[in-house]
């Protein structure tokens, strides 16, 4: 079946308090998109934040990041019982730092007021939420170093438990709140979306944050030295975003140890997630057949070797074991015909994005219905901005083109939009940049750069999503979707 969907992070919603998260604007976005005809909502990781506040260096693949936790929906539970003074209301940046400052005293009088059901015992009782309480509790108390440069007791009470943590207790107790209310309070959004046809379309960064739960507690899943640093790291060499490649510096799995242990790390890291999202992205796809082992000592992503992980044996687990898992991979890239033939022998749908594949000459761009077709993703830029930064003989022909096949929209997104919501591909994703016809002020992130202004990007309000929601719901009905 033909569906549409948008592509947003929680983080870029509207929002009083500076940053998007499971409140009302969250509701109103999914309003929207049943206006519009989408069926899916695409949103990007939101585990907690680690470095650069990338989505994609986490501190957990099992824990959310409680920026995202809504102060109103505490207060409805009687939990804050202050007045929520509004921040940062109108801004269209985030300010994470501060944010988190202005949130934590609400989360922290909300904590104090909190009183433990069965429904919250029963969450607690998943093995990663008292590990990860602790984690963070070792953290605040090691000034947010690594775990790698905790002292040697710290360090190893994952492995040893000999440290005394109940100095920690508050702590611990109250980061296991976080998550619990974390999670209840998407679950809710999510059922919301749910009963108004909309699935939820969720991202799972292939490799974790060194500086992650994942890593200190699974250890041996990863190439580490005696004094727990990597000695490899993941990237991809030399491509389109970058002439020196990208240098993510995410630890190597050690995938010898992980098919010994019949694929557990992965397992339960996908199961786990199959309960948050009703579809699961796989981002980095092609490292499940290949991937790019960078020696650490390498200040770029030049030097490293491909080498082959063992994709047909992971996925044949994975499948057996999770029941109606729903998998979608990022496929882009310059790949070997290996990888292609791994993605379809489990007929996972991959991922085709128009502002690489736009040939006004050509337009048959490996066209299939089991595909994602993107008029860009949060890793490019707006399509606005991809069609002025082109040649002005380019943008001319770009416009020919669509006059002559009958878009014509006075808005270049559009054309593009239409485009894209028109191919044969059984889904078509449309980040809300494009939809409000933003350029490259709207871009999220540039890959290969850390720190601001990626990541940071927000809607002020909804009222350009209303403006343009006649235009993309004409067009999804156009489309069959």
């Amino acid at each position: 079946m033909r569906k549409a969907g948008a592509l947003l992070p929680v983080a870029s919603l509207p929002s009083n308090t500076g940053i998007g998260d499971f409140g009302k604007y969250a509701y109103d976005f999914v309003d929207k998109l049943e206006v519009m005809g989408m069926k899916i909502w695409q949103i990007l990781p939101v585990n907690p934040l680690g470095y650069g506040n990338s989505p994609y260096q986490p501190y957990s693949s099992f824990a959310g990041d409680d920026i995202y936790i809504n102060l109103q929906l505490l207060k409805n539970m009687g939990l804050i019982k202050s007045t929520i003074k509004p921040f940062n209301e109108k801004s269209i940046q985030i300010q994470y730092k501060e944010v988190r400052e202005y949130k934590e005293k609400y989360l922290r009088e909300a904590f104090t007021n909190f009183t433990p059901d069965d429904r919250y015992t029963e969450f607690v009782e998943m093995d990663w939420v008292y590990k990860y309480a602790v984690f963070i509790a070792l953290k605040r108390e090691n000034g947010y170093r690594c775990w790698n440069e905790w002292p040697k007791e710290h360090r190893d009470w994952i492995i040893d438990k000999k440290l005394n943590i109940s100095l920690y207790e508050e702590e611990i107790q109250y980061q296991m709140f976080l998550q619990y209310i974390f999670y209840i309070q998407w679950m809710e959004l999510k059922k919301y979306a749910n009963t108004k046809g909309i699935k939820i379309m969720g991202d799972i960064p292939i490799y974790v944050g060194i500086d992650s739960l994942d890593v200190w507690s699974n250890q041996k899943c990863f190439l580490l030295d005696d004094k727990s640093q990597p000695t490899y790291i993941a990237g991809v060499p030399p491509d389109y975003f970058s002439n020196t490649g990208q240098r993510w510096g995410n630890p190597i799995y050690d995938w010898e140890y992980i098919k010994e242990t019949d694929f557990k790390f992965w397992i339960e890291r996908l199961a786990y997630n199959q309960k948050l999202f009703d579809i699961l992205r796989i981002d980095h796809f092609r490292a499940f057949d290949t991937y790019w082992k960078i020696p650490v000592s390498c200040e770029t992503a030049i030097d490293g070797e491909w080498v082959e992980a063992p994709g047909y044996e992971l996925f044949d687990k994975v499948l057996e074991t999770i029941k109606d898992i729903k998998i979608v991979v990022e496929d882009l890239g310059d790949l070997r015909p290996e990888v292609l033939k791994l993605r379809d022998h489990y007929n996972f749908k991959g991922m085709k994005i128009v502002q690489f594949s736009f040939d006004i000459n050509n337009n048959s761009f490996e066209d299939r219905e089991n595909m994602i077709i993107y008029s860009g993703t949060h890793d490019n830029q707006t399509i606005k901005g991809w069609y002025l930064s082109q040649t002005i003989e380019e943008q001319k022909a770009i416009k020919k083109y669509f006059t002559k096949n009958n878009y014509c929209y006075e808005d270049i997104s559009h054309n593009f939009i239409s485009y894209t919501l028109d191919n044969i591909a059984e889904i078509a994703i449309i980040p809300v940049q494009d939809i409000i016809c933003l350029g490259d002020s709207g871009r999220i992130n540039v890959p290969g750069t850390v720190g601001s202004p990626n990541w940071e990007w927000k809607l002020e309000d909804f009222k350009m999503i209303e403006d343009n929601t006649e235009y993309i719901k004409n067009m999804v009905n156009k489309s069959n979707r």
